[in-house]
């Protein structure tokens, strides 16, 4: 082979992408969620209870799973919870809230090293799953791999109830905020 020949096919193999496998860390992990209401807005939180996606740039291909405790809801209010548990959510019979992804776009993120990615997926809420894409961006960051997302849960179109009651209107969709730390784990290591 001749020389240039075999710096050409070493730089084109070096261009192809290995797969990433990250696994999120639940304790530098926060599940926020913020939904309006006639009276104000309500915020909250949930528990990351594990996550494991890989993916491979090149293909698009993703796996994985990430589990949400539907039973760590809280809102700061004790009444609004037990209805959001017993009524909505209904956690003592669904108590997780899961992400099953399929496929993923990756495109290069604003700083270097950053990347933007989308994953497609199974939402999995109140025991029934939700296509959906879920935007992330990553970042590494001392070692580990920073993730923010930030997307809507529509659930009452996914067939839970509202949680609007006589003259409070509460919205039918909700948004969660989630950032968390991974560490990027390598095959065979």
């Amino acid at each position: 082979m001749k020389p240039t020949i075999a710096l050409l096919f070493l730089a084109c193999a070096a261009l192809q992408a290995e797969p990433v496998h990250l696994q999120l860390e639940p304790a530098n992990a926060t599940v926020e969620y913020t939904v309006d209401s006639t009276l104000h807005t309500v915020h909250g939180t949930f528990s990351l209870k594990s996550g494991d996606v890989t993916y491979d740039p090149a293909t698009g291909q993703a796996s994985g799973l990430i589990v949400v405790d539907a039973t760590s809801g809280d809102s700061g209010n004790s009444a609004r919870d037990k209805r959001m548990h017993t009524a909505i959510l209904e956690s003592v019979s669904f108590p997780d809230v899961k992400f099953v992804p399929d496929r993923v776009t990756v495109h290069e993120g604003s700083a270097p090293g950053d990347s933007a990615l989308e994953l497609h997926g199974q939402f999995w809420l109140h025991g029934a799953p939700h296509e959906m894409v879920m935007k992330a961006t990553t970042h590494p960051h001392e070692g580990r791999v920073k993730i923010t997302s930030d997307f809507q849960v529509p659930y009452v179109d996914w067939g839970l109830k509202s949680a609007s009651k006589f003259i409070l209107r509460v919205a039918d969709t909700v948004d969660i905020h989630v950032e968390a730390d991974a560490k990027s784990v390598h095959d065979g290591a």
